[in-house]
């Protein structure tokens, strides 16, 4: 066996698991605050991501531009769900109709992002530079480093949320009881805005740093980022944040591993590997490895 080429694989799989491990992230913030699934998280980091070009098309250090457009992305996402998501919720009681608003914001926010920027390729700037280092004979990119320093931190300042701050106890109060919340004068509507609001910044983050990693942008890599976000959560389990993190490292290294290794998938299926382990943790684990399973009482 070629312990390098292993280790090299394994490294560049950490590299591509961290961004996936972000979108997931944002995914897992959004089903923790109101129980249900974003399908236009995708798309809503596609546009964000556009955004950011933009600032840097305009001189802005991309850092900057990041940065800028996380913030247009949090006004943006609670925007989104004061006026898209409540109203529904309001009317309707049950999830499909919430459901089926986000397939149809995804195919809006996919064509709007065409509309005002064209459907040609652009150029995206390295957020991490080129270089690499080596450690031995496993070659490590600085866009690798940065990107698990990145998810370092996000994980780091989201324990201080949830753990140290009012508003982070507010957000695990609703998640855990809505209702009681409410009683006990939590004000729910601001903190499923605020959640949904940070779920897109989050989002913006990991857009940019995908379409860094690729150094182009268009409007269909975002597709395939969601559907390992998915698998991330899934696998993690859609309500812990540290699950999306394992999950999106395990994803990562998964289907590098399955691409490098086995003949006949190689990079074209490494995205039904990740439809494979969707399904199986399904139907072994529904929960997710760190999730709690769902106990109702009759």
């Amino acid at each position: 066996m070629d312990y390098a080429l292993f280790f090299q694989r394994l490294v560049d799989g950490l590299g591509q698991g961290a961004i996936y491990a972000s979108l997931a992230l944002a995914l897992v913030l959004i089903y923790r605050a109101t129980g249900l699934i974003n399908f236009a998280q995708g798309e809503m980091a596609l546009f964000s991501t556009y955004v950011t070009w933009m600032f840097w098309d305009r001189g802005w250090p991309v850092v900057a531009a990041i940065a800028a457009s996380m913030v247009l992305s949090f006004v943006g996402g609670g925007a989104i769900e004061r006026l898209i998501i409540r109203p529904v919720g309001e009317v309707r009681s049950h999830a499909l109709p919430i459901v089926i608003v986000t397939i149809g914001l995804l195919l809006a926010l996919n064509e709007l992002a065409g509309w005002i920027w064209g459907s040609e390729g652009r150029t995206f700037p390295r957020v991490f530079g080129t270089g690499a280092f080596t450690v031995g004979d496993v070659a490590v990119t600085y866009q690798t480093v940065g990107v698990l320093c990145v998810l370092a931190v996000e994980v780091f300042l989201l324990f201080l949320l949830f753990q140290r701050t009012k508003l982070g106890l507010a957000m695990r109060a609703v998640t855990s009881n809505a209702e009681s919340s409410r009683l006990v004068g939590i004000r729910f509507g601001r903190v499923l805005m605020f959640g949904w609001g940070l779920a897109a910044a989050v989002g913006a983050l990991a857009g940019s740093l995908y379409a860094s990693q690729l150094a182009t942008l268009d409007r269909a890599i975002m597709l395939q980022l969601l559907v390992y976000a998915f698998a991330s959560a899934t696998l993690g389990g859609f309500d812990s944040p540290l699950g999306a993190v394992v999950g999106g490292l395990v994803v990562g290294v998964v289907t590098v591993m399955a691409g490098g290794y086995v003949s006949w998938i190689g990079d074209d299926l490494k995205l039904a590997a990740a439809f494979v382990l969707i399904l199986v943790v399904l139907l072994v684990r529904p929960q997710g490895l760190f999730g709690r399973p769902q106990v109702e009482r009759v």
